[in-house]
């Protein structure tokens, strides 16, 4: 049997060697699920879901520092953000509960017509069928609460790729599940590596695709999708934000600060971009980078870490590399633009990098914040849009005709104003558009993709 070896980011200490599953053991994962799915006598009444995920709630409520610690060690997330993510987790199948009652049909009028008389029509919401979720390494137990809890909370066996680098997590939470009363076969967690993970994606078995990760990977994999499978694709992008004149620096640094270095600027809605106003962009540029140089970088069980590791050392080289390819073509270093360790770079604060090197052009998924100046506004919003990735944006102003005017123009799902771009509740409807992905996440949106509209017609004399 196939081990794969678990090791923290943070100095490479082996934490877990555990078993990988073979492509056959994929096959029969998803020939369990589609079985459970096409017997309609095993379906999970909504009564049982509920008992099943309240009692989950129960057992991760009970062991919150243990999921801290284990979500910290394998993923790299400082102790203080991977309690916040242990603690959103609870909340999602909380909101996962609730909305359970929301996932309904509607009555479709009858008699409009001399054709369509004596007949009653609804439609009701009905499990999409067997769901495969493949997950990313950056928020290892939340984003597989947000890619499970919703198939489980619709009626819908899911099967669970956890990145290779963070697994423990995942399987510790289908175990919890598990432990809550969920029969195995709703519930599978497939650690695999991608050939052959490529099924949970081609077989016609699956119903519903659910991928976190890059774009060139979402893309092909769509591209690989039985017909008539649906999915659901979040991808990165390069969030830009705009600081009006009239926007408050004491207000607007350490949001920015927070929004592009928390999680070592390892999520995919980061602070990355920043356009701000010639007169005062400079200023901007270095408070940012103070801040960023007083924060804690190193160990993410030190409860005192504000800035962990990267995932993997390969990371911090591609970091480092673009960085220096950005001073090297004209960018100004304001602060750090060092590696600190084999796993850590320092928060980087860079001044007006050109707008055709990487960091200016590709997501950088590391701590750098690059702060760029504009005259015109217009000018702003242009080169804010130029990138084929629409995620988060944000806006930071006091005038309100120019918050309303720049909310309308920029390319983005979600525009925030007076707040970073990486702000996120699990009950807002949370996805990329363009190369960013397709689909909507946040768990009742989840909930509604993984079901799909049955119309049923009554026809009768009574009627």
């Amino acid at each position: 049997m196939t081990e794969l070896s678990v090791y923290r980011p943070f100095d490479s200490g082996l934490i877990k060697t555990i078993p990988m599953q073979s492509a056959s053991d994929v096959d029969t994962a998803i020939a369990n699920a589609h079985a459970l799915f096409l017997d309609r006598q095993a379906w999970l009444p909504a009564h049982q879901r509920i008992d099943i995920l309240e009692k989950t709630i129960s057992i991760m409520s009970d062991q919150v520092e243990a999921l801290t610690l284990l979500a910290a060690e394998e993923g790299g997330k400082p102790y203080i953000d991977s309690k916040v993510e242990v603690l959103r987790a609870i909340n999602g199948v909380k909101l996962a509960i609730e909305h359970m009652a929301q996932i309904k049909g509607e009555q479709i009028p009858m008699g409009q017509t001399a054709a369509s008389v004596n007949r009653l029509a609804f439609t009701i919401r009905e499990p999409i069928g067997v769901v495969s979720s493949i997950s990313a390494f950056n928020h290892p137990l939340n984003l597989i609460i947000h890619q499970v809890i919703p198939a489980i909370a619709v009626g819908c066996p899911v099967l669970i790729k956890p990145a290779m680098t963070t697994p423990l997590s995942c399987l510790r939470l289908v175990e919890i599940l598990h432990e809550a009363g969920l029969p195995k076969g709703w519930c599978q967690a497939l650690v695999t590596d991608n050939d052959a993970a490529s099924q949970l994606v081609s077989d016609p078995r699956i119903n519903f695709l659910s991928f976190i990760g890059s774009a060139n990977v979402g893309w092909m994999l769509r591209s690989q999708l039985a017909p008539g499978t649906r999915c659901a694709l979040e991808h990165g992008g390069a969030a830009p934000v705009i600081v009006d004149n009239s926007a408050n620096l004491d207000e607007v640094v350490p949001s920015l600060a927070k929004g592009g270095f928390y999680h070592a600027g390892q999520v995919c809605v980061s602070v990355q971009r920043v356009y701000a106003q010639q007169g005062f962009c400079r200023e901007l540029a270095v408070r940012i980078a103070a801040v960023g140089d007083q924060m804690k970088v190193g160990d993410p069980l030190d409860p005192s870490t504000e800035v962990g590791p990267l995932i993997l050392p390969r990371e911090v080289d591609r970091v480092e590399e673009w960085v220096n390819e950005a001073v090297a073509a004209g960018a100004e270093l304001i602060s750090g633009g060092k590696r600190l360790s084999d796993s850590c770079y320092a928060p980087t604060v860079l001044l007006n990098p050109p707008d055709d090197v990487r960091v200016s052009q590709n997501e950088i998924f590391g701590p750098v914040i690059c702060v760029y100046s504009y005259v015109e506004k217009s000018d702003a919003v242009r080169r804010a849009n130029a990138l084929p990735y629409a995620f988060q944006a944000s806006v930071f102003t006091n005038d309100l005709e120019d918050a309303l005017s720049l909310t309308q123009q920029l390319n983005a799902t979600a525009v925030m104003v007076n707040d970073h771009t990486a702000f996120r509740v699990d009950w807002m409807p949370f996805g990329g558009r363009d190369a960013s992905g397709i689909g909507l996440g946040g768990i009742q949106y989840s909930m509604h993709e993984m079901t799909r509209d049955k119309m049923l017609v009554f026809k009768s004399p009574s009627l």
